[in-house]
């Protein structure tokens, strides 16, 4: 049985919200899935993720095949960092001790790097909110023509 890591709509029309889970992968995309790992909302800034870093690791080992989104999601919450992390230690690059560190100072970084994002992007939205929108008034400069003469010059002969 192929099993996949997908995600599960959920929300009414246009308020999507979805369920990070294991599904087999010839079931319906809201069907039947085998085990949930956690929830994504789009909607939000920075969008809310939760996901259960142990279950994703254990079903990526199990052969699990995530999805095209729910791989940039398992990358960004640090699951496959993890993974090749676990895999070093198993080919004996480096012991369990310090892949764990490296994990804490990756997770640690980012953590402030997206902190430092959601202060920029709500700043970013309180200037824009609070500058006065100032409207240009184009004055219309209406320039007085000379009256052209109507007759047309003649060509004396």
């Amino acid at each position: 049985m192929a099993t996949k890591i997908r995600l599960q709509r959920h929300g009414s029309k246009k308020r999507p919200f979805y369920f990070i889970v294991v599904a087999d992968s010839r079931a319906p995309r809201d069907g039947k899935f085998i085990q949930k790992l956690g929830t994504y909302n789009p909607l939000t800034v920075p969008a809310t993720i939760q996901l259960d870093r142990q279950k994703a690791l254990e079903w990526l080992h199990k052969g699990a095949q995530p999805t095209d989104t729910v791989h940039r999601i398992l990358s960004f919450k640090g699951v496959l960092f993890l993974k090749h992390l676990l895999r070093g230690v198993k080919l004996g690059l480096f012991d369990d001790a310090t892949a764990m560190e490296k994990f804490q100072t990756w997770h640690v970084e980012h953590e402030a790097n997206i902190e430092r994002r959601g202060n920029e992007h709500r700043k970013a939205k309180q200037a824009k909110k609070h500058v006065p929108v100032v409207k240009k008034v184009e004055e219309k400069v209406e320039e007085v023509a000379p009256a052209a003469e109507t007759e047309e010059p003649t060509t004396e002969a």
